[in-house]
C-alpha cells in the first residue's frame, strides 16, 4: 500500500500549487530514485485531463558526463529539457537522490562548466515563469541519502518532509492559504519600502528594494513553502554578509561563507571549506557576481537546518540571499546560468530595517509595526 501523504501531496500539487487544467501540458520530471512520486503526480495530472510527459534523470549517468566530457561538451546546451521547457504549461519537480556526495570528487571547473550547459533552458524557465505562461513546482521526495544527509532515518524524515508541507492536516490546502494571508501583509508593508538594513553576526549589509515586488510563497512554486522575497536593485547592494550555514551546490559543502559586496558586485569571497568553488562559482559568468534574491524565512514548523535548501531557506528565523539568476516577477533584471541561495541566522541579536524602521528582530517580525499601516491580522 502506497503512503497516502505522497498522494495527498502529487493532489495538492496538480490541484492548489500549479492549479493544472484539462488539456494542459504538464512535464513531470525527477531522478530514477522518486518515480513512486512521480507515478503518483502522474496519475493526478492525467485525472485532471492534462497531456502529460516526464523526465526520468540518472545520478550516474550525471556522474559519468561530469567526469568524462570535454569542456565543450559540459557546456552544450541541454536540448531536451530547453524544448521541454518550452512547451509545458506546467512543470513539476521532485528533488531526492540515491548519493548526496555523489559529485564530491568531481573538479570545481567543471561543474561551473556544466552549470553553463543550463543556460539556454534557465533563460526561457526564468522568462516564462516571470510573464506568468509556465507554472512551476518543485518539491522533495524522501530518500534514504537525503535523510542521511539531515542526520535522520527515512521514517523520520519521511514525518519531517510530510510534517513541513501541512499533509498531516485533513484539508492542507486551507492550511497553507491561511499561511498565505499572514505573509501578504508583511509583502504588501515591504512592497511600499526602499531600503533594508539587515544586521547580525558578521553581517551589516544594506540592500537596495526600490519599485521592487516582494513575492508572497505559499506553497505554489516551491513545497513546503514559507517565505517572502523580491529581487534587489542589482548595483543597490553595499556591505558584508556572513552565512551561518554550509552553501550547498551540486551536492559540495562550503562552509563559513563570508561576501564583501559593493555596490550590489561581490568583491571579494572566502569560506573556510570550499573556497576554490565559491569563487568558481561566483565566476560562471557576469550576473553570477551580483544577487538575485533577498528573502525572509517564515516556515517556523522547520526549525533545523538539513543541508536541503528546499527545506532550510524557509526556516522561520532566517533570511536568504541568492547569487545569480532573479526573478523578473519581482523587477529582477540580473540574468545568470545559477542561482544559489545562501542561508543567515537571525535569531540572535539579528535586525531587519525598512527605510529605517526595525521590522524584525532575533527572527521574529514586529507585529505592532503592520497595525501602523492597517495591516495586522483579521483573526
Amino acid at each position: 500500500m502506497g503512503d497516502i501523504r505522497l498522494n495527498k501531496l502529487a493532489k495538492l500539487l496538480v490541484n492548489y500549487s500549479t492549479e493544472v487544467k484539462p488539456g494542459d501540458f504538464v512535464l513531470v520530471q525527477c531522478e530514477d530514485v522518486a518515480t513512486p512520486w512521480m507515478a503518483e503526480v502522474v496519475k493526478e495530472a492525467t485525472k485532471v485531463g492534462a497531456h502529460v510527459e516526464t523526465i526520468v534523470e540518472s545520478q550516474e549517468a550525471q556522474y559519468i558526463k561530469l567526469k568524462y566530457a570535454s569542456k565543450e561538451q559540459l557546456e552544450e546546451e541541454n536540448y531536451i529539457q530547453k524544448c521541454a521547457i518550452e512547451k509545458a504549461d506546467v512543470w513539476l519537480t521532485a528533488w531526492g537522490t540515491q548519493n548526496t556526495k555523489a559529485n564530491s570528487n568531481i573538479p570545481s571547473e567543471r561543474i561551473r562548466h556544466s552549470s553553463k550547459g543550463a543556460s539556454s533552458w534557465r533563460k526561457i524557465y526564468s522568462e516564462r515563469c516571470g510573464d506568468g505562461t509556465l507554472r512551476w513546482c518543485g518539491t522533495q521526495f524522501p530518500t534514504h541519502a537525503d535523510a542521511q544527509e539531515a542526520s535522520m532515518n527515512l521514517s523520520e524524515y519521511e514525518e519531517f518532509v510530510y510534517g513541513a508541507g501541512l499533509l498531516e492536516y485533513d484539508n492542507p490546502v486551507e492550511e497553507w492559504k491561511k499561511i498565505s494571508r499572514e505573509q501578504e501583509r508583511w509583502v504588501k508593508y515591504l512592497d511600499t519600502k526602499k531600503e533594508l538594513y539587515i544586521i547580525s553576526e558578521g553581517t551589516d549589509i544594506k540592500v537596495n528594494i526600490e519599485n521592487r515586488k516582494w513575492i508572497n510563497c505559499d506553497g505554489r512554486a516551491n513545497f513546503p513553502d514559507g517565505e517572502i522575497f523580491t529581487s534587489p536593485v542589482e548595483n543597490g547592494i553595499n556591505g558584508v554578509i556572513t552565512f551561518s550555514f554550509p552553501g550547498i551546490y551540486a551536492g559540495k559543502e562550503i562552509e563559513g561563507i563570508v561576501l564583501k559586496v559593493e555596490e550590489g558586485k561581490v568583491v571579494n569571497a572566502t569560506a573556510k571549506k570550499g573556497e576554490e568553488l565559491l569563487k568558481e562559482l561566483i565566476n560562471t559568468d557576469e550576473g553570477a557576481s551580483f544577487f538575485g534574491e533577498v528573502a525572509i524565512g517564515t516556515n517556523y514548523g522547520i526549525k533545523q537546518f538539513t543541508r536541503n535548501m528546499l527545506f532550510d531557506e524557509k526556516i522561520g528565523g532566517t533570511i536568504h540571499m541568492a547569487l545569480g539568476d532573479s526573478m523578473p516577477e519581482a523587477g529582477g533584471k540580473n540574468k545568470s546560468t545559477i542561482h544559489w541561495d545562501m542561508l543567515c541566522d537571525m535569531r540572535k541579536e539579528g535586525k531587519i530595517y525598512a527605510d529605517g524602521e526595525l521590522f524584525y528582530e532575533n527572527g521574529e517580525f514586529k507585529e505592532d509595526i503592520l497595525q501602523k499601516y492597517n495591516l495586522s491580522s483579521d483573526s
